[in-house]
């Protein structure tokens, strides 16, 4: 979100970018595994329980010795992927990603850069192939695209554009949204907010997120 220069009678500082990350793909991964496989976690700022609670995992699921590996690691993993989530992406990233021979150490790195830390990164990626997590993912999707729709016409952002502009000024450029309950919101980065979709789309709990960045 930002204007090429001054629009006369538009209130959107002309030089004011904001990125809404309302898909942080590593985040959503690690909620639904966290919920499907009915973790009990320890640690402080873990978000809130997902809208939409994916039913349990098929198969036999983590071994004893297994889930307390999974539940040891699940809040360090959070906070490395929710951290990335926040940062700004670099566009010069993907120029020197499509310069590197697929399959080299290089291109590795640089795609691992641009991805971020994930479930992938310790773990085996066959949790995911489970038939609950596509339907889950397929009915998250359809939820995101219809509520896009609405925020177009009724953006937050400029629904609130004054706590915005505030929270700007004081260095946030990026919002990042999860699908879980009720009002929640942390400071991921010196740039970045980490919110549920339902305190960025309340007026007053979006204003009390932005107005508490500092």
């Amino acid at each position: 979100m930002r204007s090429s220069g001054p629009i006369p009678g538009n209130p959107w500082p002309h030089d004011m970018g904001i990125t809404v990350e309302d898909r942080p793909h590593a985040l959503l991964e690690l909620l639904w595994i966290r919920e499907a496989h009915d973790m009990h976690l320890q640690g402080t700022d873990l978000p809130p329980l997902l809208v939409d609670a994916p039913a349990r995992a098929s198969g036999s699921g983590p071994s004893a010795a297994e889930r307390v590996e999974w539940e040891r690691a699940w809040p360090r993993l959070w906070h490395a992927a929710a951290e990335h989530a926040g940062r700004d992406q670099d566009p010069r990233q993907f120029e020197h990603l499509q310069q590197t021979a697929h399959g080299s150490p290089e291109h590795e790195r640089i795609l691992h850069e641009i991805v971020g830390p994930s479930w992938r990164d310790e773990f085996d990626d066959a949790v995911l192939d489970d038939d609950g997590y596509q339907d889950w993912s397929r009915r998250s999707m359809d939820v995101h695209l219809s509520s896009m729709r609405e925020r177009m016409t009724h953006s937050p952002e400029h629904r609130d554009l004054d706590a915005l502009i505030r929270a700007w000024r004081a260095g946030l450029t990026k919002v990042v949204t999860i699908p879980c309950e009720g009002e929640y919101s942390r400071k991921l980065t010196n740039n970045a907010l980490l919110m549920t979709d339902a305190t960025r789309d309340d007026n007053d709990s979006y204003r009390r997120a932005l107005d508490a960045f500092r």
